[in-house]
């Protein structure tokens, strides 16, 4: 059944300060819109619950790609199309343009926000993985002024998060530092295109003489929230890229990640595919090393 737009109210303030204004005034009431890709599919299914929806997609101090010396702050409200023709972006955060160009097709693209992707908090979510290796930061706004949070504290819980409900993300800090990294990146799904990932990782390695100096890997869709492989990347530092360390690192990948079972895969086929993708990025950066 679908849904009576005569239960909807919508409202579109004109500036980033009227838009927390309403959040301020009724807490809880008002649901953000962006692009929609998420609302209006339970929209148009009449399963969206919300009934006051705020819009603010068009709100200039959302938008854009500001480039600093030390950080790219990309605007809660930039679209994957974007993200992936932004030259540098492309160039020194090509897990995050990857990401941007697996996320649905053209039409979702050009109107799926990253903002939107954060906050909808599924651990599918093709641009999360990416933003937990890049060590990104949230700048939240409210009412209230402006805080700041570490994208890896963000999510609590499946759909679960730290954003209270008068606030919106302001922008996405990405620091300048993973130029010369090792990057690696894999989506496995049903297809090729518009699929939702059974599991996904994102993955960087910095190598100085052919030892690991850093590490960063994240998977999605093995857990409640996009997940970060602490004990693995500690298994993995310091040490020399070799082949060996793909076997070690299964092991660990298995003890950390919290898969399930739904219609989209098995948790056993999750944990296999996950142990895997470790093992396949290991490979990489040895053949990377080896190259040198």
């Amino acid at each position: 059944m679908r849904s009576d737009p005569r239960d909807y109210q919508l409202a579109m303030p004109q500036t980033l300060q009227a838009a927390v204004s309403l959040l301020a005034s009724e807490p809880h009431a008002w649901t953000p819109l962006a692009g929609g890709t998420d609302l209006m599919v339970l929209y148009a299914a009449g399963k969206l619950s919300a009934r006051k929806l705020l819009s603010i997609w068009n709100l200039p101090e959302l938008r854009g790609i500001e480039v600093l010396p030390d950080e790219v702050r990309v605007g809660a409200g930039c679209t994957y199309s974007e993200l992936r023709h932004h030259e540098i972006v492309a160039r020194e955060f090509p897990l995050l343009a990857g990401a941007a160009a697996w996320t649905g097709g053209i039409a979702n693209q050009n109107r799926g926000t990253l903002g939107g992707n954060i906050v909808n908090a599924s651990p599918a979510a093709d641009s999360l993985p990416a933003l937990l290796v890049y060590d990104a930061t949230l700048m939240l706004v409210s009412a209230r002024g402006e805080r700041e949070v570490p994208y890896a504290r963000f999510h609590l819980d499946y759909k679960l998060h730290t954003l209270a409900a008068d606030e919106l993300i302001r922008a996405i800090r990405l620091p300048r530092r993973y130029a010369d990294y090792f990057s690696f990146a894999r989506k496995v799904g049903a297809r090729q295109a518009q699929a939702i990932a059974k599991v996904s990782i994102a993955a960087l390695a910095k190598l100085a003489h052919g030892v690991i100096e850093d590490v960063c890997i994240a998977l999605g869709s093995v857990a409640p929230v996009p997940l970060r492989l602490g004990e693995t990347e500690a298994l993995l530092l310091g040490k020399k890229s070799e082949p060996a360390l793909a076997g070690l690192a299964r092991r660990t990948v298995a003890r950390q990640i919290r898969p399930i079972d739904d219609l989209r895969s098995t948790a056993q086929y999750r944990a296999a595919v996950a142990g895997n993708l470790v093992a396949e990025f290991i490979e990489g950066l040895c053949a990377a090393a080896d190259s040198r």
